[in-house]
């Protein structure tokens, strides 16, 4: 009697609360851009040959690496109907370390760099859509740090293509008033050593007004959400932290996308 009570409870359990479909492993793949070679990690799952997926690009921070951040994001495990896409950046002087260039990075601004890193997303974006069936609106960016200013570099220059973006830990000042309003998630820490906490409200603060965002209210976990009278609202998920990426990121990046394709 107990053994079969046992498993209608367990049965019971697997219905109502269904396991996450296991995400697929990201695979490297390489391209050849102005002669020189890049690199990301793939994570597709089977259904996206033939049926319309989201489409995530995450940017590692300076001196981070693809597989850094396909650990540290974890969007493949929290959204494993999604091709996700980790990028690998080149070696490239910091603005606030690392002046030399010594260490991975991506371009700091519109034409820096010669494009390369704009060059690089345009030609990854066109194989995955020759790949995939890419769902048009559906498709994000989320970065940390020098990543995450590379995703306001994104939204500042191919702003018709995404439908959200969830920049962590940066900020892009020079961008203001120049972006296209866009549904945001941005995290940051009030203790940030690197980039201070005052630059990201800064940046928050002038989306929110792009925005036409009214009065926040609690959204998801310890989350303000910031309604917007144009259908872009803006969400915060500010920490007492410093400038470390924060773990509970990812769940709420998903979240936050799976609710605001392109209308």
């Amino acid at each position: 009697m107990k053994s079969r009570m046992l498993l209608a409870a367990c049965l019971i359990a697997m219905f109502c609360n269904p396991a996450k479909s296991p995400a697929a492993d990201p695979e490297p793949r390489k391209w050849r851009i102005d002669e020189v070679e890049r690199e990301a990690l793939i994570a597709a799952p089977d259904s996206a040959s033939t049926k319309a997926a989201p489409l995530v690009f995450v940017f590692h921070g300076h001196g981070g690496t693809m597989r850094n951040a396909a650990r540290s994001f974890r969007i493949h495990d929290e959204w494993p109907d999604a091709i996700v896409v980790y990028m690998q950046g080149l070696k490239t002087p910091g603005q606030i370390t690392d002046p030399q260039g010594l260490r991975s990075g991506w371009q700091m601004g519109p034409g820096d760099q010669g494009d390369r890193d704009l060059k690089f997303f345009d030609q990854v974006l066109e194989s995955m859509k020759k790949e995939f069936k890419v769902d048009d609106k559906r498709i994000y960016s989320t970065g940390h740090s020098n990543g995450g200013s590379f995703t306001y570099i994104l939204w500042n220059e191919r702003p018709n293509i995404f439908a959200a973006f969830a920049p962590s830990g940066a900020a892009a000042l020079k961008l203001r008033g120049t972006l296209k309003p866009k549904p945001m998630l941005h995290m940051a820490g009030e203790n940030d050593p690197l980039v201070k906490y005052a630059w990201q409200k800064m940046m928050i603060e002038s989306v929110k007004q792009m925005n036409k965002c009214g009065e926040g209210k609690p959204w998801e976990k310890s989350c303000t959400e910031f309604p917007s009278t144009i259908d872009s609202p803006v969400a915060t998920f500010i920490t007492a932290g410093g400038h470390e990426f924060p773990k509970e990121a990812p769940a709420l990046i998903v979240k936050f996308f799976k609710q605001h394709p392109i209308r």
